[in-house]
């Protein structure tokens, strides 16, 4: 979850100074804005509505938490921003929904990066979405391997805690139990011990 989190910081090309909206607040999402904070990002949105899992991305870094969906959510990530929009978002979901708010509040020239897995076929990408506002739509699996050697150091040394998204200790009989609690929202990431 962390290294997928941290992909979409990468490909969304955060730095320094860069004002990032995360979209989600899943374990994900929450890597997400972990992620962003360590690549030095300046300011972080995060859209989510579950306090428990915004006060964990206030600890992780969030700046800023904005519960409202949709047009309401898009109006006050913009209404944060000035009007401008944040120069970065990371797409942690996956729904159409989701994606929409992401170039709704990505600001111009501003690059999309989407990690949640697609549960749609087909999105807007022409002129008003994407293409007039000259976004950059990137994202997809992350290489996980590929990051593991500059990231782990930083949990095994205790810099980062991306483990305490798991809310949660179930035995392997507990399985389609603690499957179901996390489709349920009552628990974010459900860690199995044998």
């Amino acid at each position: 979850m962390f290294l997928t989190g941290h992909h979409a910081a990468v490909k969304a090309g955060v730095g320094p100074r860069t004002a990032v909206t995360v979209i989600g607040d899943g374990a994900v999402g929450l890597s997400a804005v972990l992620a962003a904070r360590r690549l030095g990002a300046e300011r972080i949105i995060l859209m989510g509505r579950h306090q428990a899992r915004t006060d964990l991305g206030r600890e992780f870094g969030a700046t800023d938490v904005v519960a409202e969906r949709g047009p309401e959510g898009v109006a006050k990530v913009r209404e944060l921003t000035g009007g401008d929009g944040t120069h970065t978002v990371l797409e942690c979901v996956g729904y159409l929904n989701a994606y929409e708010m992401a170039y709704g509040v990505v600001r111009a020239g501003g690059v999309i990066s989407r990690v949640g897995v697609p549960q749609y076929e087909e999105a807007p990408i022409g002129f008003a979405s994407l293409f007039g506002g000259n976004i950059t739509l990137t994202g997809g699996p992350a290489p996980v391997r590929a990051y593991i050697e500059e990231l782990l150091p930083d949990v095994l040394e205790g810099r980062i805690e991306p483990g305490r998204v798991f809310d949660r200790t179930i035995g392997i009989e507990d399985v389609p139990d603690g499957y179901r609690a996390m489709n349920d929202r009552t628990a974010l990431k459900v860690l199995i011990q044998p």
